[in-house]
């Protein structure tokens, strides 16, 4: 995931917008993870889930990158009062489906697959399974 984030990363430009998508565990923020390495921005990347958004300095001069999770976000217009600077760097928003509507006109939404364990359980699986990514270009 972090070397598909990478080579993401390397071709991304300030202004764009990424959606992740996919069950706990999936693989959202390993892949922003090698993103932020494509881009050159500070890390360490972790999920925002507690602070909802972090912001990483670029360290060679390019956008610098937002990583947002929406997960307890209830709307667009709640990610919208993070005033989240979509126009200033590349911006990641982790459960974000349905919750970036009037950000941008237009932005990629990658969905992450992975194996479920039992009933679905996020403990009952094999981290080292295959993922499935499905990159699509979004419009609202």
């Amino acid at each position: 995931m972090e070397a598909l984030g990478e080579r993401i990363g390397s071709s991304l430009v300030v202004g764009d917008l990424i959606v992740l998508t996919g069950p706990l565990g999936a693989g959202k923020t390993t892949l922003t993870r090698g993103i932020a390495a494509g881009l050159g921005v500070r890390g360490p990347v972790q999920s925002p889930t507690f602070v909802i958004a972090r912001t990483h300095p670029s360290l060679v001069g390019g956008a610098p990158l937002v990583h947002a999770d929406a997960y307890r976000l209830g709307s667009a217009l709640e990610l919208d009062d993070l005033d989240v600077d979509v126009d200033g760097s590349v911006t990641i928003v982790e459960w974000g489906r349905g919750k970036v509507d009037g950000l941008r006109d237009t932005w990629f939404d990658i969905e992450i697959e992975r194996p479920v364990g039992a009933a679905g359980s996020p403990e009952d699986l094999d981290l080292d399974a295959p993922r499935v990514v499905t990159i699509a270009r979004a419009q609202a």
